[in-house]
Formats: structure tokens, C-alpha cells, sequence
């Protein structure tokens, strides 16, 4: 129900109704003119304020900043370079570094699907804000050799080869697309049932042998992937 409001106050922006710089009414008089609840108009204007078409105020009405969404950064992946300029301006904020077992990234591995694995996680901001929530998974040969403190570059996989006097040959990349759940949306700090990419990277060593798994969940407003064709 919050994206059929989010969408009439977009309409209304859109088309003139509301102009730059007029505040919209209040988040009682949005309530009852949708007959939602007090939430549902909240997470509208939250997904609004998002895309950059109003700025919220604390106890006072939100105002029109825009008339055009804000679109997501276009990240081209087409070379470990675009992989590592994608980064440019981000901040990496690690988490944690512990074992866990994992079934999708153990059979990636050619290890048995109980196998505990390493796993690393962080969150990538960039802008100001956040940007995606990432999961790295190594098998336990490998990540048996590293600590949190081992981590110090934005770009991980840098810090793997520099840790293990190894080289990438790169990666194979899958692309879904979730939803995010409450603890993703307060990670990401966006609202529950935000649209989310997700890209599964498994980073090979030149003699083929798979090295890491990256999972990132990236904000679908603020995060798109473009690939070339030779």
C-alpha cells in the first residue's frame, strides 16, 4: 500500500501539481486523504525521499526538492578494472569474521555442503549513505590464514592476493533479485520490501581454483550493473 501512495505523491509531483519547494500536506492529512495508516504514509515518503523528490522535516510537513527520481549509479562490470573503479569513493565497514556453515558457497567450493567455512561481513557506503550489505565467504584452507585486522582494502580481493602472493584470473557473476527483509532494510536503512540486486561473485586463482564468494545486496535505488558485449 505504500507504493500505490509513494506513487500518487510521485504523479502529483511529476505533473506540476506539487511544485518545487511547496511542502505536501501533513502526514495525518496523507493518511486520511489515502485512508492508509499513519506507517504506510511514512514508508511512502521514506521510498520519496529516497529517490530524491522531497526532503523530510522533523515535525513539519516534507518539502518538494525535485520533480525527476534521483537514478542509481551505473556500475559497469566487465574487467577486474571496473570491478575495482566501482569502488571509487566507497567505505568498506567490516562486521565480522567468523565460521559458518553455508551450502550454496561449500558446493561452489567442490566442498561437502556441512563444511564450515570463513566468512567475512561489512557494509559499503558511498555518498553519505549506504549502499550494499556483503558476505564473503572463503574455504578454510584459505581462510583459516587471515583475521578481521587483515582486511584494509575497500576492495577485498586485493587483500587476498597481497595475503596469499596470489593472482585473480576473476570472476563468474550471477544477478537475482530480492526484497529486502527487516534486518537488510536496517542495514541498508531502507524500508522493508525495498527492491534489492544481488550479485553472487566467485573469484578464481589463475590455475581455476575458487578462492572467495562475494554476496553483495545492493540497494536498488542507488545501484544498477551494466555489462558490453565484444
Amino acid at each position: 500500500m505504500y507504493h500505490q501512495a509513494a506513487a500518487q505523491i510521485r504523479a502529483a509531483i511529476q505533473d506540476g501539481g506539487v511544485a518545487i519547494g511547496d511542502a505536501l500536506p501533513t502526514e495525518g492529512a496523507l493518511a486520511e486523504g489515502f485512508a492508509v495508516s499513519l506507517i504506510t504514509v511514512r514508508h511512502a515518503l521514506r521510498e520519496l525521499e529516497q529517490e530524491g523528490l522531497i526532503r523530510k522535516r522533523a515535525a513539519k510537513a516534507a518539502v518538494v526538492t525535485s520533480n525527476l527520481p534521483r537514478r542509481p549509479a551505473v556500475r559497469m562490470l566487465n574487467s577486474i578494472a571496473d570491478v575495482i573503479a566501482a569502488t571509487a569513493g566507497a567505505a568498506l565497514h567490516l562486521t565480522g569474521y567468523t565460521r559458518r556453515r553455508n551450502e550454496e558457497a561449500a558446493i561452489l567450493f567442490g566442498l561437502p555442503a556441512e563444511t564450515e567455512l570463513y566468512r567475512l561481513r561489512g557494509r559499503l557506503s558511498a555518498d553519505g549513505g549506504p549502499l550494499s550489505e556483503i558476505t564473503i565467504f572463503f574455504p578454510p584452507a584459505i581462510g583459516a590464514r587471515f583475521t578481521l585486522g587483515d582486511f584494509d582494502d575497500v576492495v577485498v580481493f586485493r587483500s587476498v592476493e597481497r595475503r596469499l602472493g596470489i593472482k585473480l584470473a576473476g570472476a563468474t557473476i550471477t544477478v537475482t533479485a530480492e526484497q529486502a527483509d527487516s534486518a537488510l532494510a536496517r542495514t541498508l536503512d531502507c524500508v522493508e520490501g525495498a527492491p534489492v540486486l544481488v550479485s553472487r561473485m566467485l573469484w578464481r586463482a589463475e590455475d581455476g581454483a575458487p578462492v572467495e564468494l562475494t554476496i553483495a545486496r545492493h540497494r536498488g535505488d542507488r545501484y544498477s550493473l551494466s555489462y558490453a558485449f565484444p
